[in-house]
């Protein structure tokens, strides 16, 4: 199988919208399509995001923008994997971030540090299990070095945790690919990697 890696860009929004409306994502089905629009910006005060008609018109809005940052996996022509991965400090102040993530420590605002961060997975059903969700991000991790960031981190979630999903990524995945756990919280690990 050949896999291409691309990131995100405004010319690629019907591909990433398109993937989103035909992908199930986690284990329901259209009601929870997210399009990710909880993980890319503090815009969400006064927004609703409460339909998928919604969310994907605001997804629209936000990869016309270059807010959502992330890569798509193509297969031919075909999208069957995202990762989105945007910088740590921009992204801090997302609903996303302050529903679920108030066991991440942030970086000192003054301190020098640019970390990279990665919050989702999603990878067409019959293609799971093959490699996708690690070609993204290996290549979130090669443009980070070239982006100048000292860190990469993920957040997934532990079995254990309220969370049934597994869009955050597998531990074992991270470890795989140089990543070490800094953080094991009840709700989740933050797992590191260190680029320079």
């Amino acid at each position: 199988m050949n896999i291409e890696i691309r990131k995100l860009t405004p010319e690629l929004a019907e591909d990433y919208l398109h993937f989103f409306d035909t992908t199930p994502h986690d284990q329901f089905v259209d009601e929870h399509k997210c399009y990710c629009v909880a993980w890319c910006t503090d815009d969400y005060e006064g927004k609703d995001f409460s339909t998928v008609e919604k969310r994907r018109k605001s997804a629209f809005q936000y990869v016309s923008e270059n807010i959502i940052q992330g890569y798509l996996a193509y297969s031919g022509n075909k999208v069957v994997g995202w990762c989105n991965a945007n910088t740590k400090a921009d992204c801090r102040k997302c609903a996303g971030w302050r529903l679920f993530m108030d066991y991440v420590p942030l970086e000192n605002p003054d301190s020098d540090i640019k970390v990279k961060s990665i919050f989702c997975f999603v990878i067409a059903p019959e293609l799971q299990r093959q490699g996708i969700a690690t070609l993204l991000l290996d290549r979130v991790c090669q443009d980070a070095v070239h982006d100048g960031f000292d860190f990469v981190e993920a957040y997934p979630y532990k079995e254990t945790s309220y969370q049934s999903s597994n869009f955050g990524g597998y531990e074992m995945m991270y470890k795989k690919s140089g990543f070490h756990v800094s953080i094991d919280a009840k709700l989740g690990l933050v797992m590191r990697k260190q680029l320079k």
